[in-house]
């Protein structure tokens, strides 16, 4: 039975105007877990409870087979946190950097994390106010890579970055699960990137989880058949998940193209991609 480095079940955070409702899914060793959802979804709220940045109301979280109130220096040693932005001093340079993280992790790599840095073209002496925003998500994942973590949590880890150095990224990712006692959950908004590296996505909609499937799930087996007003009407509804008027079409999302195919060989039914599925999710209506 496969293992998980990350468990998270009922998870419930109530504010004023957002509540995360009983949030579950969990991300299985050697897997990468992809995390999407429209702004304000839920989705860094997650990632904070995850974390332990805020307290949750309800639900339970295991990091690495552990409860996460056992969050101590040993397992923090074992995650890798990358957020959107800088989280490090502007003052401080990347080699600076390096002497602070010698004295925070007891298995942080200086020669793998000098490494990364002429592998990501990033100077060590240059101070981080002057980096890029690219540079410096390219530092945040340099500082993940170099101690001994076993879990990356990454939200929008790839932003913007170009598309080369995203696909640099994407493939240390890739490398990285290699070893099948690692695993990642990065939450993002560009789906093409989740298209190539995920093994499993995770979708937030207002608080609450829509679906956890495979990507191979969504990517070959999910379809939207397109057609007019006359064929849309004949269409059993109960066989779809959403559906929504385009200025000239309908477009309807299911689970099964190649049977909606047999089922209506007249129908144009194309692949759909992950964009497209969550957008019928969320602006389309349900059957």
């Amino acid at each position: 039975m496969q293992s998980s480095a990350l468990v998270v079940n009922g998870l419930t955070k109530k504010y004023q105007d957002f509540v995360l409702d009983n949030v579950s899914f969990s991300v299985p060793s050697g897997t990468i877990v992809g995390l999407i959802g429209e702004n304000g979804a839920g989705k860094s709220t997650t990632i904070n409870a995850i974390l332990g940045l805020i307290n949750k109301d309800s639900g339970t979280i295991e990091l690495l087979g552990k409860p996460d109130s056992a969050f101590d220096g040993d397992l923090r040693n074992q995650i890798g946190v990358v957020f959107d932005g800088s989280n490090y001093p502007d003052a401080l340079s990347a080699k600076k950097l390096n002497s602070v993280f010698k004295n925070i992790y007891s298995a942080w790599d200086e020669n793998r994390f000098f490494s990364l840095l002429q592998e990501m073209s990033l100077p060590a002496d240059k101070k981080i106010k002057d980096f890029s925003k690219g540079m410096k998500m390219k530092l945040s994942i340099a500082v993940a890579f170099s101690h001994n973590s076993k879990l990356l949590v990454l939200d929008e880890a790839t932003s913007g970055l170009d598309p080369v150095v995203r696909d640099d990224i994407l493939d240390m990712f890739l490398e990285f699960v290699q070893d099948e006692s690692n695993s990642i959950l990065v939450s993002s908004h560009i789906t093409s990137d989740l298209e190539k590296v995920a093994d499993y996505i995770v979708f937030i909609h207002k608080g609450k989880v829509v679906f956890c499937k495979s990507k191979d799930e969504l990517r070959y087996k999910y379809g939207i058949i397109r057609c007019g007003a006359a064929q849309f009407d004949a269409i059993d509804k109960d066989e779809v998940i959403a559906y929504r008027k385009q200025d000239y079409e309908w477009e309807l999302l299911v689970a099964d193209r190649d049977a909606a195919q047999r089922k209506y060989p007249k129908a144009v039914v194309d692949p759909a991609t992950i964009d497209e599925i969550m957008l019928l999710y969320v602006k389309g209506e349900a059957k």
